[in-house]
C-alpha cells in the first residue's frame, strides 16, 4: 500500500486527511486497498484557528467545537498519530515525532518513527514576535485554544478586580471630577484580521459581563480597548475602502485606532512605542503577524524562505524532493499574476487541500501532477454580533464589492460551516448548525468563568 502521512491537523491538513481516508478507506476498497493514510498532529483536538478570537473573548466555548482526531480517523477511515513533529530523513522517507507527557509531565506516548511514500506538511503558522523587547514575555499570542483561554479568565479576574477596587470605601475626600482614564485597558497589537475582530468581540464581552453582574464598570467607558497597527491603515492588507468601512465601525464601538505607531517595547502594565509614546496596558495581546514554526528550517535540508515557509512549486511539491509536498501557512507557494506568494488564509489552505486530493490521486495512478491556481473570493472580517465587513470578489460575483452588515455576517459564518461540511458532509453540518443554535438560546452569550 502506498503510505501517504499528513502532518498538522489544521484547516487544510485535517481535511486532505479525511478526504483521503474517505477515499482509500478499507472498508470501501475491500480487496483493493492501494492506501494508507495517517494523521500527525501535536494536539488530540482540532479547533478552526479563525475562531480562536471568539475564545478569546468567551463568546465560544472550545469544548463545544472542538473535534476529536480519533474519533474522525474512526469515522473516515485514516490513522491518527499523536505528537509533535522533530525530524525527518529523507533518503528513508522516514519522519520523527516527540515524545507525548500527560497532565503530570510523564511520558504518556514514547519518541516514534513513522515511515512514508508521500508526505504531506501542513503545520501552519505562529505568532512572530519580530524581536521586539519583552514582547514574548508580557504579551498573550492567540495560537492555540490554551493560550485563548488564558487571556479570557485574565480579563475577567481584572474586571472583577477593577469593580473591586471602584466600590473600596474612601475616607479622604476626592475630587468630583471624573476621570476619563478607562479602569482597565487592553492593547491588541497587530490591526490585522485577528485583532481587528478581537477588539470588536471585546466590546462585547465587556457589555455581557456587566449585564451578568461580574462587575459593575460602564463597559464603554471603564473597559478601554487600543488597537495598535505599524502601517498607516488597519487591515494593510485589504482594500483601503475594507480598511476605512472598518475603522469607523471600531470607532463607533469606542476602539481606540493608534495607526503608524511601531512597538519597541512590552513591559509589565505599559507598552513603549518607536515614536516614544507610551500606552498603558493591563492586557497585551500580541496579534502583529506570523511566521512559520521554527522546525522547518530543520527538515534535512528543505529550502525555506525568509518567513520559514518551504519553498514549493505550483504542484506543491518541495523544490528539491518529489515526495515531500506543503500546503496552507507553512508553505510558500507562487501565485502567477502576483508580486506575492499565496496568501497565508484558510480559503487558500481550503483550496489546496481540495487540489492536493486530486493530486495525489494522480500520483497514484502514476500520471502528471496538475499545477495549483489559487482563486481569491474576497475577505471578511466579524465585528462580533455588531456588524461584519469585507469584499466579494472573483468567482462569487464576478467582479468586486465591498459587503458590510447582515449579509457580511451571514457569509462570514457559512464560511465556518463549509469548513464543518467538509469535515462530515452537509447533511451533518446542517445537524450541527440546528444543534449550535439551540444551545446559544440556553446558555448565556459569554462564557462567564
Amino acid at each position: 500500500m502506498h503510505r501517504f502521512i499528513v502532518v498538522g491537523g489544521g484547516a487544510g491538513g485535517l481535511e486532505l486527511a479525511t478526504r483521503l481516508g474517505d477515499r482509500y478507506a478499507p472498508h470501501k476498497n475491500k480487496g483493493n486497498v492501494r492506501a494508507q493514510v495517517t494523521l500527525v498532529d501535536r494536539n488530540p483536538t482540532h479547533i478552526w484557528k479563525p475562531l480562536l478570537h471568539e475564545v478569546a473573548a468567551g463568546s465560544m466555548d472550545p469544548f463545544t467545537q472542538e473535534l476529536e482526531y480519533a474519533a474522525q480517523a474512526r469515522w473516515h477511515g485514516f490513522e491518527f498519530q499523536q505528537g509533535e513533529l522533530i525530524g525527518l530523513d529523507r533518503a528513508k522517507r522516514r519522519l520523527t515525532i516527540g515524545a507525548v507527557p500527560d497532565e503530570d509531565g510523564a511520558e504518556l506516548l514514547p519518541e516514534r518513527e513513522l515511515e512514508y511514500d508521500t508526505l504531506v506538511i501542513a503545520i501552519g503558522s505562529t505568532t512572530a514576535f519580530f524581536g521586539v523587547k519583552g514582547a514574548p514575555e508580557f504579551s498573550l499570542a492567540l495560537d492555540t485554544v490554551s493560550q485563548a483561554e488564558r487571556f479570557r479568565k485574565r480579563l475577567i479576574a481584572a474586571c472583577i478586580r477593577a469593580d473591586l477596587q471602584v466600590h473600596e470605601p474612601v475616607e479622604a475626600a476626592v475630587s468630583t471630577s471624573v476621570s476619563t482614564e478607562p479602569r482597565i485597558q487592553v492593547a491588541i497589537v497587530g490591526g490585522g484580521a485577528t485583532g481587528v475582530e478581537l477588539s470588536a468581540e471585546l466590546r462585547n464581552t465587556a457589555q455581557v459581563l456587566s449585564a451578568y453582574g461580574l462587575h459593575k464598570l460602564d463597559p464603554k467607558h471603564d473597559v478601554g480597548i487600543v488597537l495598535i497597527e505599524a502601517g498607516p491603515r488597519i487591515l494593510p492588507a485589504l482594500q483601503e475602502r475594507v480598511s476605512t468601512a472598518t475603522a469607523e465601525l471600531l470607532t463607533k464601538l469606542g476602539v481606540k485606532l493608534m495607526t503608524g505607531e511601531t512597538v519597541a517595547e512590552v513591559a509589565p502594565g505599559i507598552i513603549r512605542t518607536a515614536s516614544g509614546h507610551t500606552v498603558r496596558a493591563d492586557l497585551t495581546v500580541w496579534a502583529a503577524g506570523i511566521r512559520a514554526p521554527a522546525i522547518l528550517s530543520q527538515l534535512d535540508g528543505l529550502p525555506v524562505n525568509r518567513l520559514g515557509q518551504l519553498t514549493v512549486r505550483r504542484t506543491l511539491q518541495t523544490e528539491i524532493d518529489d515526495n515531500v509536498f506543503a500546503l496552507g501557512d507553512c508553505a510558500a507557494c507562487p501565485w502567477p499574476g502576483n508580486e506575492r506568494n499565496v496568501p497565508p488564509r484558510a480559503q487558500a489552505a481550503h483550496q489546496q487541500s481540495t487540489f492536493l486530493l486530486k493530486a495525489l490521486t494522480a500520483r497514484l495512478d502514476n500520471q502528471p501532477l496538475p499545477e495549483f491556481t489559487y482563486r481569491d473570493f474576497g475577505s471578511l472580517v466579524s465585528l462580533g454580533h455588531f456588524s461584519a465587513v469585507g469584499n466579494l470578489m472573483g468567482g462569487v460575483i464576478g467582479g468586486n464589492m465591498l459587503i458590510e452588515g447582515l449579509f457580511a455576517r451571514f457569509m462570514y459564518m457559512s464560511l465556518y460551516r463549509l469548513h464543518i461540511a467538509a469535515l462530515h458532509g452537509y447533511a451533518r453540518m446542517m445537524l450541527d448548525t440546528v444543534a449550535h443554535w439551540l444551545r446559544r438560546t440556553t446558555l448565556p452569550r459569554v462564557k462567564l468563568h
